[in-house]
């Protein structure tokens, strides 16, 4: 009987000053990551294996690591984890721990190669460790982070930046929680002016369908307010009436009614998290969404990016300096990312 070959994930090192390179040597020495996924490392073979190195004492087993010039040599039936390095030496000499330009580039041309190679089909998603965007800045890339990035090489216009919680303990809701932002890596005075009933449907629409991908028959999605109290009648701001109102009747007359809002956010991420009302959460800014998501699943609450035509997933959290190159940090978020894409993957 012929083995089904696992997804083919690739794991960018992501910005190597920071804890990048940690969470991915711990992720690919986790045995139900080699079970549930074929992970392909994308960035230096000896950064790789200096974050191995350090890991070592601290993990059961450390697999061999081969490193290939091209995701066209990668074998299902092979067993090492293959590393490929797209972008040259020059990271080697990044400084640790601090923004740099050479991280920062090193860290775009990593997530280009991914890219690449699933839109190519050579691999079937994308892990991406995090990277700093001050650190891109000063290598001369203007994107805010990775989502801009990826809806910009995959030639998106409709996208959505998704935390997601995996059904379990953190979570009431058994089919997990999913939360999306109508805005993402801007000011708070600038959100106002970039909401419209356009935009707020359509992440609801893209956070219904996610939902349904994942097995949930009709998905009950909750639509965050933007002003206090919900507005309190307009007292605190017209949007809810205005704009994320109508947004919301429009996306009841398509998917039923089972969206529901605009509601006050603070009760609301209650009603979500500890009694498990919702399946998804339509947040209209970054922080709207992402403070009760962290508060309760720093470690382990995974991003999608959601409306791409490849996958997508990388953990919740940041480079983390202060705590990088120390053998420290924790790879729960990266573990749980690799396996939510390699779910998506088998799902498309």
């Amino acid at each position: 009987m012929t083995k089904t070959p696992l997804p083919r994930i690739g794991l960018t090192l992501g910005d190597v000053a920071g804890i990048g390179p940690e969470v991915t040597a711990r992720a690919i020495c986790d045995a139900q990551v080699r079970a549930t996924c074929q992970p392909i490392v994308i960035g230096h073979p000896r950064i790789l294996n200096e974050a191995l190195e350090l890991i070592r004492p601290h993990v059961a087993s450390v697999p061999p690591v081969q490193e290939i010039h091209s995701l066209k040599e990668i074998d299902t039936n092979d067993s090492p984890i293959y590393c490929f390095n797209p972008a040259g030496d020059e990271v080697l000499a990044a400084p640790r721990n601090q923004f740099n330009a050479a991280a920062g580039k090193a860290s775009y041309d990593y997530l280009l190669a991914a890219i690449r190679g699933a839109q190519a089909g050579t691999i079937d998603g994308i892990t991406t460790a995090p990277l700093a965007k001050a650190s891109l800045h000063l290598a001369g890339i203007n994107y805010p982070g990775h989502t801009e990035i990826l809806a910009k090489e995959c030639g998106v216009d409709e996208f959505a930046m998704m935390l997601y919680l995996p059904p379990g303990e953190q979570v009431r809701g058994i089919n997990g929680l999913a939360v999306s932002h109508v805005t993402l890596h801007t000011s708070i005075k600038s959100v106002p002016d970039l909401l419209s009933v356009d935009s707020i449907y359509g992440k609801i629409g893209l956070t219904y369908r996610f939902m349904q991908a994942q097995g949930v028959v009709d998905p009950r999605i909750a639509v965050c307010a933007l002003n206090p109290h919900g507005g309190e009648e307009g007292l605190f701001g017209n949007e809810e009436s205005e704009l994320i109102a109508p947004a919301i009747e429009r996306a009841r007359e398509e998917f039923g009614t089972s969206v529901t809002g605009p509601f006050p956010t603070d009760t609301m991420m209650k009603r979500a998290i500890r009694d498990g009302e919702f399946d998804g959460v339509v947040a209209m800014y970054h922080d709207q969404g992402h403070i009760a998501i962290k508060l309760v699943a720093f470690d382990t609450a995974v991003n999608v990016t959601l409306g791409l035509p490849i996958v997508r997933t990388s953990p919740s959290h940041g480079t983390a300096y202060d705590i990088a190159w120390q053998g420290t940090a924790r790879a729960d978020g990266m573990i749980t990312a690799i396996q939510v894409a390699a779910n998506l993957a088998k799902i498309n």
